[in-house]
């Protein structure tokens, strides 16, 4: 998975890229076909923005928060990115004509 962090208005510290690198272990851990995430990170006055777009096989997810913290704005994307990818995940599976097979695979 690529990772690529940017920031508007805002410096982005080595405590940030870390704290959203161990989150996103979590959504790999869900689905491993993810391939690509672009992560803009902006202040607004008081207001804390974060925008993900997620790159994975057969389609583009994109998510976004806002809190008056970084680090909260932060949890609540990845709890959105999360539960999309997981949706995503369960329609691939779905669709599939061989679809049991790769539940096994994946480990359901």
């Amino acid at each position: 998975m690529n990772l690529h962090l940017s920031g508007r208005h805002l410096e982005i510290t080595p405590a940030i890229h870390d704290y959203v690198a161990s989150k996103l272990r979590r959504v790999t851990h869900h689905f491993d076909h993810v391939i690509d995430v672009n992560i803009i990170l902006s202040v607004e006055k008081l207001r804390h923005r974060i925008e993900a777009g997620a790159h994975v096989r057969g389609k583009d997810i994109f998510c976004e928060s806002a809190d008056a913290d970084m680090y909260a704005a932060i949890d609540s994307l990845i709890d959105k990115l999360d539960r999309a990818i997981i949706k995503h995940k369960e329609k691939f599976l779905d669709h599939r004509h061989d679809g049991t097979s790769l539940r096994r695979l994946a480990g359901e």
